[in-house]
């Protein structure tokens, strides 16, 4: 069942015990949004701990820094930013069928909690936390702040995408005026890049191919590139939007090899086109308008790049009409 800003907050006061889920190949948004909140909860005198894929990726690591460990037995499950239970990482495939409260900003959000508080037309989940926060009356401080503004300039790559409104610019206003290190983390998020990081985007960008008229752009980074070059897992997150930025590109395709034959795709649509949901849905996936996601099984590369650029053909198709 849906439930309003307000009723999400008075669950957060009557329960205990939570615990914080995020989405696998953890990014800005999911890991920034769960550690405000969970910092919210704790300063609040309730048990609370964030559960993620593994450790945190090195440029992330601030954020944990918000909580305490705790160590309890959960009872209050809350997905932060998970669009759908197919997007949880291994450590949290157990409760599945048993989340209890789903904070999410996706439109292809497939309701699978109890109760969902679900705002579409949010830039980031970071936006709906930050008022729940507001609901709650808790005091926002400058690490809690923090946390909401990596979800904020994350998921709009520094402000920059479609999907800003005058909320989000109110949003971050707000964070700044508490004192969050807004120059740190955008430094962080998108101005430093490792060696290896560089590395392994080269021959990301030596992979690029394109279709339909230079129309569809499809990058791939392997398990070897991710060895040959040693990057860190945490610092692929990024990648995803570069097809999308090549002039003349109306959607770009990046594939990400996790294990053999198991391969996670990004889509970035442009906003004329607006149709990586549509595309991602296709293979079970989701997203937004210009932004989605998808998981392809027991499929040989080559096979997957097929398979996506006929859907990204199709899908182009009637709106060029």
């Amino acid at each position: 069942m849906q439930i309003t800003i307000e009723q999400t907050a008075e669950r957060l006061k009557e329960n205990n015990d939570f615990l914080l889920l995020t989405h696998m190949s953890p990014d800005g948004d999911t890991l920034g949004s769960a550690h405000a909140l969970c910092r919210i909860l704790q300063a609040l005198g309730k048990n609370a701990r964030v559960l993620t894929e593994g450790k945190i990726p090195k440029k992330f690591e601030y954020l944990s820094c918000a909580v305490t460990e705790q160590s309890f037995d959960e009872k209050y499950i809350v997905a932060i930013d998970i669009a759908d239970e197919g997007l949880f990482p291994a450590s949290a495939a157990q409760y599945k069928g048993r989340v209890d409260l789903c904070i999410d900003h996706h439109i292809s959000n497939t309701h699978y909690s109890s109760e969902y508080c679900v705002e579409n037309d949010a830039a980031a989940c970071a936006e709906i936390v930050f008022k729940v926060i507001k609901a709650l009356k808790a005091d926002i401080d400058r690490t809690v702040a923090n946390c909401l503004f990596t979800g904020l300039t994350t998921d709009t790559g520094c402000f920059r995408y479609s999907n800003v409104t005058k909320q989000t610019m109110n949003t971050a206003a707000q964070l700044i005026e508490i004192g969050c290190d807004s120059y740190m983390i955008n430094k962080r998020m998108f101005e430093m890049n490792s060696k290896q990081r560089v590395a392994v985007e080269q021959m990301a960008l030596e992979s690029l191919r394109y279709y339909d008229g230079d129309k569809i752009a499809v990058m791939c980074v392997t398990l070897d590139m991710i060895k040959k070059s040693g990057v860190d897992e945490g610092e692929l997150e990024g990648l995803a939007a570069i097809p999308r930025t090549i002039e003349g590109v109306a959607v770009g395709i990046t594939v990400r090899q996790k294990k053999e034959n198991v391969y996670k795709v990004s889509v970035r649509s442009d906003e004329s086109v607006c149709c990586a949901n549509k595309l991602c849905a296709i293979f079970g996936g989701g997203g937004h308008a210009a932004a989605g996601g998808c998981i392809f099984k027991d499929e040989p590369l080559e096979l997957v790049i097929e398979r996506l650029v006929k859907a990204a053909q199709d899908v182009l198709e009637p709106q060029e009409r």
